[in-house]
């Protein structure tokens, strides 16, 4: 078995990719926040409960992008820092949930559960089963790891796509828009 550095060493590009688009794809979804205010429909349990999960899945993508290329890494606090980001995750994901049965006019359907709730619980327990699994299968764990950057990468993408068509479709038309050209699929 090779020691923990050289593993960790394998696993550099993939770090580099997953931490670059979780940075990336934080960056994008302020313009989705930007969108929210420019369509003056903000609500800001709507905004806790559907959009900062996002934020925080792709952070916690970079965060362990970030903390697998920290030197000197061993077996045990990669279990360390795996259990505590899945126990804080699991915590904040149980959080959203309970956020979303509370986020106003918006009922959730079993879409959003599944999406914003189920998912994100599953992906933060699987990362802390990694953290009990890592002191013993350190190489087996980080495909775990890997798993669960994937599955926070795809959720949040899917989320913010959500929310930004949410938000489009329901978009009012500029009352400075030219009433003899109607917007297309509009009922003019």
């Amino acid at each position: 078995m090779q020691p923990v550095p050289a593993m960790l060493a394998d696993w550099s590009n993939f770090c580099v990719i997953t931490g670059s688009a979780g940075a990336g794809l934080t960056g994008l979804t302020f313009v989705v926040i930007v969108l929210v205010a420019q369509a003056r429909r903000a609500n800001i349990r709507g905004l806790r409960a559907f959009v900062t999960p996002t934020i925080v899945h792709f952070c916690t993508v970079l965060g362990l992008a970030a903390f697998l290329c920290a030197p000197h890494q061993t077996a045990t606090s990669l279990s360390i820092g795996f259990g505590a980001a899945g126990a804080v995750g699991l915590i904040y994901a149980g959080a959203v949930a309970a956020g979303m049965r509370r986020a106003g006019i918006y009922v959730a359907v079993l879409e959003d559960w599944l999406w914003h709730a189920l998912l994100p619980m599953l992906a933060y327990a699987a990362l802390l089963a990694m953290a009990f699994l890592t002191v013993h299968r350190t190489e087996q764990s980080l495909y775990g790891v890997a798993a669960v950057s994937m599955l926070l990468l795809f959720t949040g993408i899917h989320n913010a796509w959500d929310v930004a068509v949410s938000i489009s479709i329901g978009k009012q038309p500029d009352s400075r828009e030219d009433p003899q050209h109607p917007r297309a699929g509009s009922d003019e």
